[in-house]
């Protein structure tokens, strides 16, 4: 037996306008691949009921499943319900459970019940509702041309949500048994796409084609996936995934089993596991390392204080940098990090630093120092490591490509690492 056609229909005039960017149809095309379906066909209609109730007669007649996105909410311009009625042939009427899941969002939030909100408990007669936890449209649930249709909303967070809690597992049962997907997903720092691909071609020429390379970038960490569609090459992507984790050593922070964790909570588990604590010292990066790890639950076991010494006065007056020391080698010097680094641990008690001092532009910068220069201190008071890099990026993606360097570099120590990381060999700068 073949897969599932998928098709997916969305609805909004603000998708046609441009005024808002439509990701809801790769977050669905992300969740469906990992199932192991494509969508076929893609249709953007703008808020028009003709246009709408004859384009769902179109999928689905095409389709074994049809995902519709948008056009379930309150007002006068949300037509997915009177559509998909239109589309069946169907009479609107009051759904008993969709009042009753509207009535329970609304007291919830000491709100009373509208005529508009109202609206959204309008459906196709004898239609299921898929159940939404975060707001008050529910989904639709239809058969229809031989089709399941599911009808979404556009909110991505609830869209997302519902995907997860209820129709993945809806659509899963639709595969036959003889098709077959596994997925594994690896957080990578330090490489892009064409570098982990570059490496993967000199090192690894023979990779198997039945074990799909794939990437998803992200800022700090790339998402790299191995995905196999078959029982024979799942029996080999053990040994695949073994030599992946050999070329790209520790620039690999995990394997994503649930929920993806960032940079900083990575560093703050291995902290907490062992019992220690950190501190930060910024001056470039203006507090943002310090934000990363306190946006964690939990980083109170393991951060108490950080420093945000970002003029040289302060650097002198909160983490006793000597003035000296700053007019002779600069704000922006190893010797000042190190002194920054010492400041901080004295002054918190902490067991780790991470210290930064950097030339974030677009002004500031020297024939000696450009634009993009950073130093960095890390380690314990008796085991300070420094680095200079050169990155001329935008002020804001300096700041973030440093901080989570800085974090980068605490999680090696912290995991006794003794790899040089690729963005040392390739931006230090001398």
């Amino acid at each position: 037996m073949n897969a599932p056609r998928v098709q997916l229909l969305l609805t909004g005039n603000e998708l046609m306008t441009g005024d808002i960017v439509d990701s809801n149809s790769a977050m669905i095309a992300e969740q469906l691949k990992e199932l192991g379906l494509e969508i076929t066909r893609k249709v953007t209609i703008a808020d028009n009921l003709t246009l709408l109730t004859n384009e769902i007669n179109q999928l689905a007649e095409q389709a074994d499943i049809l995902i519709i996105n948008g056009g379930l909410g309150p007002t006068v311009d949300d037509l997915t319900a009177q559509a998909l009625a239109d589309a069946m042939q169907i009479e609107l009427t009051e759904h008993v459970k969709a009042l009753a899941h509207l009535t329970a969002w609304c007291q919830k939030r000491g709100a009373s019940l509208n005529k508009p909100n109202l609206k959204q408990t309008i459906l196709p007669q004898g239609c299921d509702i898929i159940p939404n936890r975060q707001g008050s449209a529910v989904g639709i649930k239809v058969r229809h041309l031989q089709c399941d249709i599911y009808c979404t909303p556009g909110v991505p967070h609830e869209l997302k949500t519902m995907l997860n809690e209820q129709i993945k597992a809806d659509i899963t049962k639709k595969i036959p048994a003889t098709l077959f997907t596994d997925v594994t997903r690896l957080q990578v720092f330090g490489l892009g796409e064409s570098s982990v691909q570059k490496m993967l071609d000199e090192q690894l020429p023979d990779w198997p084609k039945d074990i799909e390379l794939g990437f998803r970038a992200g800022m700090p960490l790339l998402e790299v996936k191995l995905t196999t569609n078959n029982h024979q090459a799942y029996q080999h992507k053990a040994l695949w995934q073994q030599k992946l984790s050999q070329v790209l050593g520790d620039h690999i922070i995990a394997q994503i089993d649930a929920k993806p964790q960032s940079l900083a909570k990575h560093v703050l588990n291995q902290l907490i596991d062992k019992g220690l604590t950190i501190t930060i010292a910024e001056s470039c990066t203006g507090g943002l390392i310090a934000s990363m790890l306190t946006r964690e639950a939990g980083a109170s076991q393991a951060f108490a204080a950080g420093f945000v010494t970002y003029s040289n006065a302060m650097k002198t007056k909160l983490l006793t940098v000597p003035a000296s020391l700053i007019q002779t080698h600069g704000a922006v010097s190893e010797a000042t990090v190190i002194a920054m680094a010492k400041g901080a641990l004295s002054q918190s008690g902490a067991d780790f630093v991470i210290a930064v001092s950097g030339v974030a532009g677009p002004d500031g910068g020297s024939k000696e120092k450009p634009i993009g220069t950073v130093w960095l201190a890390w380690g314990t008071i008796n085991n300070l490591k420094t680095v200079c890099l050169l990155m001329p990026l935008t002020r804001s993606l300096f700041q973030q490509y440093v901080a989570s360097i800085g974090l980068d570099l605490i999680r090696r120590e912290l995991i006794n690492s003794t790899q040089t990381p690729q963005y040392v060999i390739d931006k230090e700068y001398n």
